[in-house]
């Protein structure tokens, strides 16, 4: 089965304003004002992925309807090299991707359900404590002193006077 691309173009087609079309695109992926900003900033922007060719011509007619211009592309997947030891790779679309082509990065891979993501750590060792010269009181003493009550002191405030 083929697999295909949905690209921004970041043109409009003929007879849309910009504003309007904005507007639209951020009613319909509920995205804010920024993130449409950066989808048209007059490069090509992939928006969906992986896509067999009746969903991605559903994208197709649904942005053209409120005035975007796409590309529908084809993702052709590629034998690799045998040196680097990955299976398949994807053929960039573009030279912005194409600079990430000899980029070899790990296959971390997916872990089974439930399993525990962290890096074993040993179990912290409590402090040592000098507690010799600590003891405790008998059940029920009283472990300390009641405060004399002192009586409360009345400020003077005869000498203040409101003002009208």
């Amino acid at each position: 089965m083929e697999v295909y691309e949905v690209m921004l173009t970041g043109e409009l087609l003929p007879g849309f304003e910009e504003q309007a079309v904005r507007e639209a695109f951020a009613r319909l992926f509920q995205v804010d004002a920024a993130r449409v900003a950066a989808l048209f900033c007059g490069r090509p922007v992939v928006i969906k992925s992986g896509l067999d060719a009746a969903a991605a011509d559903k994208y197709r007619l649904t942005l053209e309807r409120i005035g975007v211009c796409v590309r529908i592309e084809p993702l052709r997947p590629v034998e690799a090299p045998a040196a680097t030891g990955c299976g398949l790779s994807v053929e960039p679309r573009d030279e912005y991707m194409a600079a990430f082509r000899h980029v070899e990065a790990p296959d971390f891979g997916l872990a089974p359900l439930g399993a525990d993501l962290q890096d074993a750590r040993p179990r912290p060792q409590p402090p040592q404590l000098d507690l010799q010269r600590l003891s405790l009181a008998p059940p029920g003493s009283d472990l300390g002193q009641l405060r004399e009550a002192r009586p409360s002191v009345q400020p003077r405030i005869e000498h203040l006077r409101l003002l009208d």
